[in-house]
């Protein structure tokens, strides 16, 4: 049996919970999550401004932090945080942390490649519109191809204390050790989908130990030192999710049924690099506490294309916003939203969108919020997008002079006038597997 911990759901998660995993209890791997699709073009952006960056830069000064327990306890660690620079990464890595072994996983980065791949009549149509990518071809940002497991298990193989990667899936950094430990091969289906969705549920971090979750939550203990996940995985490929027992939290088959429909499709079909699994296998046991068993898990063969993880500029956007306190606090922000529409145009300026929330009233649930004519105090929230950058700018000078010529009681605009942000969208085209080839370099 091997434990595989994970420390980090995004980057920007919680910075003690990775010190907390390797000091509470023992762990074998310790897997951090850092990469989400809009995280790629942002560290793209930094790259391109300065070459040494494009990687998450929490990472290397928290192995720095980690360092001395993961030699005393050979704990692995195994992170995707070198997102479009690993390399700079596990440089900055062993400069830190010098005496640590460090490995990474390339080949998932084909920005450079993609007139390649149209060349040869790949037309990497977008997955939801169909659209070709020629539409988009002169504002890509980035362009990552999603890795599995297989990349980082051979990492592990180099005898790395640290294996850094670039777009691989989330579930490969659970996978991966058990890959590497217990010599998996791309045949045994089941096992790589049992492996895959230990993955899945431990890929948000605490969200698999009580953060976030609906049923009960306010009885989950010490949600100020919750716990994070921990996979004890056996070489057949059942499993148990539990955590170091000394930490808050809490996990139970009602807490692990949440994250399992975490950005679930077709539960039968859940498609990676390594296999599809199938979810409606899935067998959940409490066995203790803060233990849930999970077994019987089936899976099938992989497929025979990856997803490419695509970004493009798109425009530009700006959203800001005002409080109205009570007494018609509603009718105030609906009066100033008015009052901004009709003066963008009187000004003759045209967006692709204007959109407008109301905070305190109907912004999480829409239509389907309870009734609240005479609420306290109302947030009203006004973005625009559009083409434009020049007309996005003079919107941000039509909001905030609504507190001395607008509806009165107007609070909350101490921070001044929106900031005009690029828009960055998402594009996911498929290529066939065999245009990706990765690669394993060693840095001491």
């Amino acid at each position: 049996m091997i434990r595989i911990a994970n420390g980090q759901g995004f980057w920007g998660d919680w910075l003690e919970a990775p010190v907390r995993l390797v000091e509470q209890g023992p762990i074998d791997y310790l897997a951090l999550d850092y990469l989400a699709e809009i995280t790629m073009s942002i560290l793209q952006k930094q790259r391109q401004a300065e070459p040494n960056l494009g990687y998450a830069r929490d990472f290397p000064p928290l192995v720095a932090r980690i360092s001395r327990r993961i030699r005393e306890r050979g704990v692995k660690v195994v992170a995707n945080a070198g997102g479009v620079n690993p390399v700079a990464c596990a440089r900055e890595v062993v400069r830190l942390a010098p005496g640590l072994k460090v490995a990474v996983v390339l080949g998932d980065d084909v920005f450079p490649r993609l007139d390649e791949f149209l060349s040869k009549g790949y037309e990497l149509r977008d997955m939801d519109t169909g659209e070709p990518i020629s539409t988009v071809r002169d504002r890509i940002l980035s362009a990552n191809a999603y890795i599995g497991a297989f990349p980082l298990a051979e990492a592990l193989a180099t005898g790395a204390d640290v294996v850094i990667a670039g777009r691989s899936t989330d579930t490969a950094l659970t996978l991966a050790p058990m890959v590497f430990r217990y010599g998996w091969t791309p045949e045994e289906y089941d096992k790589l989908a049992a492996g895959t969705i230990a993955g899945h549920i431990i890929e948000c971090g605490a969200q698999s130990t009580g953060g976030n979750c609906q049923v009960d939550w306010q009885n989950i203990p010490n949600m100020a030192d919750i716990g994070y996940p921990i996979i004890e995985a056996d070489p057949d490929g059942s499993f148990a999710v539990t955590k170091h027992s000394v930490a808050g939290g809490r996990v139970n088959s009602h807490v692990v049924r949440e994250q399992l429909l975490y950005e679930l499709g077709d539960p039968k079909n859940y498609i990676t690099p390594d296999c599809v699994a199938d979810f409606t296998s899935i067998r959940l046991e409490d066995c203790g506490p803060d233990r849930v068993r999970v077994t019987g898990i089936r899976g099938g063969p992989r497929p025979p294309t990856l997803k490419l993880s695509i970004s493009y500029t798109n425009g530009w956007k700006s959203i800001g916003t005002l409080v109205y306190s009570w007494p018609q606090a509603l009718e105030k922000a609906r009066a100033a939203d008015r009052i901004v529409r009709e003066r963008l145009g009187a000004l003759g300026l045209r967006f692709d969108e204007i959109y407008t929330e109301y905070f305190g009233v109907n912004a999480c649930h829409g239509a389907a919020a309870p009734p609240n004519p005479d609420p306290p105090e109302v947030q009203v929230r006004i973005g625009v997008r559009g083409g434009d950058r020049q007309a996005v700018d003079r919107f941000t000078r039509e909001l905030i002079p609504l507190v001395l010529n607008g509806p009165p009681g107007a609070t909350g605009f101490g921070e001044g006038r929106p900031v005009v942000r690029e828009i960055v969208a998402y594009w996911s085209a498929l290529v066939p597997r065999e245009e990706i080839t990765t690669r394993v370099e060693v840095v001491e």
